[in-house]
C-alpha cells in the first residue's frame, strides 16, 4: 500500500504532513511515458500533453528529491497509459521505458519494490478484437522474470464492461423526413459514454419482434441533442420495448447523474438464476434532501 504520487507538489505535500505525523509515507511515482495507446484522445493518459503523471524526462530528479526526504520512503514506480486498448504493443513500450529508468535507479542507490504497469486493456463493444489478458500478462512476464519486484495490474474495464447491461423502454417512436428515433426512458445522465466519446455499444431487443425493421436513433429524453444511447441501429420495435444495451458495466453506473432531475436507476445483480436488487432506485424527493432554503 502506498500513494501514488502525480507531481511534485503532490510529492512535497505527502513528505510535509507525514513529517507533521512523525512518520513516513510510502510513495510510488507516476511516471508519464510519452506513449501513445492508440485509443480515445479523452482516455488517452501517457502522453506529453495529458495532465497525468511526471514527464520521463523529469521523473528521474524527482525519485532523487523523494529519496532526500525524510518524510518519504520510496517503494515503487507505475504508469497508466489509456483505457480501452486493443494491442499489446503500447503496454510493452511503457514498460520497457520505465524499466529504463529502474536501473539507473538502482545504480544509484534507489531501489523500487513494485511496478504498477496500470489497467486499460480493451474489450469488445463492436468490432475490436483486444488480447485476452492471458497473452497480456505473457507477452509481460518475461521482463520481470529475472527482477525482484513485484508486478502490480490495474484491471477495470477488462472485468466489468461485459458483466453489465442496462435495459432502458421505448416510450414512443417518432418519425420525420430525416431520421427515425426511438425515444428511451434511459438517457445520458445513466449512460454517458456515447455522448461524452460517441462511444458505440450494441443495442438489441430484450424480446425480439416480429416484423420489419427500421433504421433508429435511440434517444433519450434529456434537453441535449447529444443525448443518444446509439444512431443509426437498424431495430423492429414498438413503444413498451424494452431494450438492452450491452457492454455497460464498466464507465456506466459511476459517470451517471441527476441532470434534468432524473434519478438514477436502479442496479440488479444476476447469479445464475437468482437475482438481488443492489441498488435501490432513486426517487425524486431524494434528489432534494441535501438542499435547503434561505431563511426569511
Amino acid at each position: 500500500r502506498c500513494f501514488n504520487v502525480e507531481s511534485e507538489a503532490e510529492l512535497t505535500r505527502i513528505n510535509e504532513i507525514a513529517l507533521a505525523h512523525g512518520t513516513q509515507a510510502p510513495v510510488s511515482i507516476r511516471v508519464n511515458p510519452d506513449v501513445d495507446a492508440g485509443t480515445h484522445p479523452y482516455i488517452s493518459t501517457g502522453l506529453k500533453e495529458n495532465k497525468f503523471g511526471i514527464a520521463s524526462e523529469s521523473a528521474l530528479d524527482v525519485y532523487r528529491r523523494a529519496a532526500a526526504m525524510e518524510g518519504i520512503s520510496i517503494m515503487g514506480i507505475d504508469c497508466h497509459i489509456g483505457s480501452q486498448l486493443t494491442s499489446i504493443e503500447p503496454f510493452l513500450d511503457a514498460i520497457d521505458r520505465l524499466l529504463q529508468m529502474t536501473d539507473q535507479l538502482a545504480g544509484e542507490g534507489i531501489s523500487i519494490s513494485h511496478f504498477d504497469m496500470g489497467g486499460g486493456l480493451g474489450v469488445t463493444y463492436g468490432g475490436e478484437q483486444p488480447p485476452h489478458p492471458s497473452e497480456l500478462i505473457a507477452a509481460v512476464k518475461g521482463r520481470f522474470s529475472e527482477r525482484n519486484m513485484t508486478l502490480m495490474v490495474e484491471p477495470g474495464r477488462s472485468i466489468a464492461a461485459n458483466a453489465g447491461i442496462f435495459v432502458t423502454r421505448v416510450e414512443y417512436l417518432k418519425y420525420n423526413d430525416h431520421k427515425n428515433f426511438a425515444i428511451v426512458d434511459g438517457a445520458m445522465n445513466d449512460l454517458l459514454r456515447p455522448a461524452l466519446y460517441g462511444a458505440w455499444q450494441e443495442i438489441v431487443p430484450v424480446c425480439r419482434r416480429e416484423g420489419s425493421t427500421l433504421v433508429y436513433d435511440v434517444v433519450g429524453p434529456v434537453c441535449e441533442s447529444a443525448d443518444f444511447l446509439g444512431k443509426d441501429r437498424e431495430l423492429a420495435l414498438a413503444a413498451g420495448d424494452l431494450l438492452a444495451v450491452r457492454s455497460a458495466g464498466a464507465y456506466g453506473f459511476v459517470m451517471g447523474s441527476n441532470y434534468n432531475t432524473r434519478p438514477r436507476a436502479a442496479e440488479v445483480m444476476v447469479d445464475g438464476d437468482q437475482q438481488y436488487l443492489v441498488r435501490q432506485r432513486e426517487s425524486v424527493p431524494a434528489l432534494f434532501e441535501l438542499e435547503s432554503c434561505l431563511p426569511d
